[in-house]
């Protein structure tokens, strides 16, 4: 079979293409033929060695991943042969609190999707809503479920309340997708312009362009009377806005806290001092949350948003695409 591997950090070229035996599984295993895979910031993080978790030597690339079952242990009793999977991102986190004993991830610590079959303990996958093609159900496990996570946390946002997404990347556009399913109002802060009309044909119900409005947090705040949540995924460079922007007892979800120069979120304290905003992080989110957001998926039939498709022998392209930043969706990888 052929597969990907990480043979070293700091370029694309580090990206190998392999032949490998075919994997056989154990009692407790699967083996899934993988028909998409699709990328995530941390996949290129990895890749130029800043990822917080250091990889495996060698290790298969990319947490996302969709294929079906063709194996299974003889004391599998999860799946089938014929199954449509994903797997987990922390593949050993069930349910109930992250806790360090079960940091491992997919494509990082342990062999990711990024090959023609996958060898996976059943626990480290869910099954897939039958509405989805495969390159769009190669898109959850990441980006949907981190999302998820944001608008399902401690408080979840009332129908009515705002939530504020950044940019056009897959955390932001799933948010925006489940803040709408929740019956919440999205205000979108974008880049570039010409991307405001496509946010809107999503359910934003107001897009701001960053470049011509800078200070951009007064004007949502006084737009919507403040923000109620903000998926915050712009990092440094949005904090500040995104903190002017929010309601007096609003919340912030910080995904991002350092850029790649290195500067980190700083809390301006003159303006932190009018507020009582709570500030959280999270860790995309557990096998369960997964379950759960692919129950809503399935019984609202939500497609994601594909920015663009690459063939598997274009894995370096696909990368280089997702690099360059100018992105609207996901870049997904066709199987072998």
């Amino acid at each position: 079979m052929q597969t990907y591997r990480l043979e070293g950090q700091g370029s694309i070229e580090k990206l190998a293409l392999r032949e490998e035996a075919m994997p056989h599984p154990d009692p407790r295993q699967i083996v899934v033929r993988v028909r998409a895979t699709s990328l995530n910031r941390r996949d290129t993080m990895i890749l130029n060695g800043t990822y917080p978790l250091a990889p495996r030597a060698g290790i298969v690339p990319l947490s996302d991943g969709a294929g079906e079952v063709v194996a299974v242990g003889d004391g599998t009793t999860r799946f089938a042969i014929g199954d449509r999977v994903t797997g987990s991102y922390f593949a050993r986190w069930i349910d109930g609190r992250m806790h360090p004993g079960i940091v491992d991830q997919l494509g990082c610590t342990l062999d990711g999707m990024l090959r023609e079959y996958a060898l996976l303990d059943e626990q480290w996958a869910v099954r897939l809503p039958d509405h989805l093609s495969w390159q769009e159900a190669a898109t959850f496990t990441c980006a949907g479920l981190t999302a998820w996570s944001a608008l399902t946390g401690a408080q979840i946002p009332k129908p009515g309340q705002w939530v504020l997404t950044i940019g056009s990347g897959g955390v932001a556009l799933f948010a925006l997708q489940f803040a709408k399913l929740m019956g919440c109002r999205v205000a979108a802060i974008t880049s570039r312009a010409e991307k405001a009309e496509r946010l809107r044909a999503l359910g934003a119900d107001l897009v701001i362009a960053a470049a011509g409005t800078p200070e951009w947090g007064v004007k949502l705040r006084e737009a919507t009377g403040g923000i109620d949540l903000v998926v915050e995924t712009g990092g440094p460079a949005t904090f500040t806005q995104s903190l002017i922007a929010s309601a007096l007892y609003g919340r912030i979800v910080l995904l991002t806290v350092q850029d790649h120069n290195g500067k980190s979120v700083e809390i301006p304290g003159a303006v932190y001092q009018r507020s009582l905003v709570t500030i959280g992080r999270l860790f995309v989110g557990s096998r369960n949350g997964l379950e759960a957001m692919l129950v809503a998926v399935a019984t609202h039939r939500l497609k994601p948003v594909l920015d663009k498709v690459f063939p598997f022998a274009e894995a370096h392209e696909a990368y280089r695409h997702f690099q360059r930043g100018d992105v609207f969706g996901k870049v997904v990888i066709d199987g072998a």
